[in-house]
């Protein structure tokens, strides 16, 4: 098992992060996304090298815009909002992958939790098939399909990434709050018509 528990490690909560009619804090969902990657190490198989590649590359195209100016883009939503008006859009369609990857994650992790017969397997197969697999091309699926099955046990896998009898708990409480801002962002994306084209 890991020194600290998953929890314990990952660089930012997503249910400590701040928002407002503003927005999502920028830095703070960036960094709580790092642990969304945390995750897939956890999972323990290179099958999941391209999910943190992108994840993690896609992290790092919303940090670049970021960084030129933090307290213009200190939301998301004002990054998106910036670039609508421009040719490079190349944070606003990080987002939205980025968005789209850990609505992935967050729904799998919310399926095993309240299915306790399920698999890991299923239910990132599951999660998959109700997230990403329509965006993905018939190169990109078998590659996703491969990592699914890869996933350890449940038993595994939870033992794995901590020893409190409210792990799960906790874990679901993480999950659900991600899952609350990638909702919050796909409204947004959908209400400006953000994503078209991208």
């Amino acid at each position: 098992m890991s020194e600290a528990a998953f929890l314990d490690r990952v660089p930012f909560r997503f249910e400590n992060v701040k928002s407002s009619d503003e927005g999502i804090d920028t830095e703070q969902f960036l960094e709580a996304s790092k642990g969304v990657v945390m995750l897939f190490d956890e999972l323990g198989s290179a099958a999941f090298s391209p999910v943190k590649s992108d994840i993690t590359g896609n992290i790092t195209k919303v940090y670049t815009k970021y960084n030129t100016d933090k307290q213009k883009f200190n939301t998301l939503e004002k990054i998106v909002l910036d670039e609508a008006s421009s040719k490079d859009k190349t944070a606003t369609q990080g987002l939205l992958w980025l968005k789209r990857g850990l609505e992935f994650c967050a729904l799998a992790i919310i399926k095993n939790i309240q299915n306790v017969t399920e698999e890991l397997s299923q239910s990132f197969t599951n999660a998959y098939n109700e997230t990403l697999k329509q965006y993905h091309n018939f190169l990109i699926k078998p590659i996703f399909l491969l990592a699914m099955k890869a996933c350890p046990t449940a038993s595994v896998f939870y033992s794995k990434i901590g020893s409190s009898p409210t792990l799960k708990d906790e874990l679901l409480v993480w999950a659900k709050a991600l899952k609350a801002f990638t909702d919050r962002l796909d409204a947004f994306y959908k209400k400006g018509s953000y994503d078209k084209g991208l």
